[in-house]
């Protein structure tokens, strides 16, 4: 099921959004936390476009999100509240529950993303497509935790990527190159490849579940098609807290996505 499809939301006129959560875009039994910014992202999107119908090109432009709960795979029902109607920007709040239960809080800024090039940019330097010998997480075989490498092409720079061969002590920097099977990459899956990595603190020799509590994304552009290259960073662990940021640029060099997250990884 393409991207595009697997993520939509329907609009039940009053609001709310239904939207189901798939199996295959899980990591272990969980939705995967892009997936679920993907959602509360288009409902809100589709909700600032009501409040002001003259608006045309609407997309995300900044997603600030705490992740109360992991829910499970199955449908769920986002609440949506307009709290600024704006011609440069709406900022719209969403709350993805289930089962009664709030799992996703977020507040989105909605307007239009910016068609010029940029003034000034400072990008991590990385080559267009992945090298030859990047491994290709689809070969962790559908059955296994990382169940993203299924439906979308994800690879993973071996260089710097000590854990890949039981080495610690690697900085905690990773580089990797996403696209969604068979549509181009849009802002929402620019949104998703912004948490697409796997946790930065496998470097250290830290495996296992590393839950997101706050992640704040910011949409910068369209997207152009091909590969999404991303430079993923950490710059401190303090006890199971750690951080991790995340540049995401589209094939012509263009930035698209920047996201930082505090999550939580499993004791040293």
């Amino acid at each position: 099921m393409p991207f595009s499809v697997a993520s939509a939301v329907r609009p039940l006129g009053d609001g709310t959004f239904t939207a189901a959560l798939p199996a295959a875009w899980t990591v272990g039994p969980k939705p995967h936390g892009g997936f679920l910014l993907a959602l509360v992202a288009r409902a809100a999107v589709h909700a600032a476009g009501v409040a002001v119908p003259a608006a045309e090109g609407l997309a995300p432009l900044a997603v600030s999100a705490q992740f109360l709960r992991a829910p499970e795979v199955g449908p769920v029902l986002i609440r949506t509240d307009v709290r600024k109607a704006g011609r440069t920007a709406t900022v719209v709040t969403a709350v993805l529950e289930q089962r009664g239960r709030g799992c996703v809080e977020a507040s989105v800024t909605v307007g239009r993303l910016p068609a010029e090039r940029p003034g000034y940019t400072d990008l991590p330097d990385m080559p267009a497509a992945p090298p030859a010998n990047a491994v290709d997480l689809a070969s962790l075989g559908p059955g296994g935790v990382y169940k993203l490498g299924g439906v979308c092409d994800v690879r993973l720079d071996q260089e710097g990527a000590g854990f890949l061969n039981g080495r610690t002590g690697d900085p905690l920097v990773l580089r990797l190159w996403a696209k969604p099977h068979g549509e181009r990459p849009d802002p929402y899956f620019a949104l998703l490849a912004g948490d697409i990595s796997m946790p930065v603190t496998f470097n250290l020799g830290r495996f296992g579940w590393s839950p997101t509590v706050q992640l704040t994304a910011l949409l910068r552009a369209e997207p152009a098609p091909g590969w999404l290259r991303l430079r993923v960073s950490c710059s401190a662990v303090h006890g199971q807290w750690f951080d991790e940021d995340a540049v995401v640029v589209d094939s012509t060099g263009r930035l698209v996505c920047q996201a930082r997250q505090l999550a939580l990884t499993p004791a040293g």
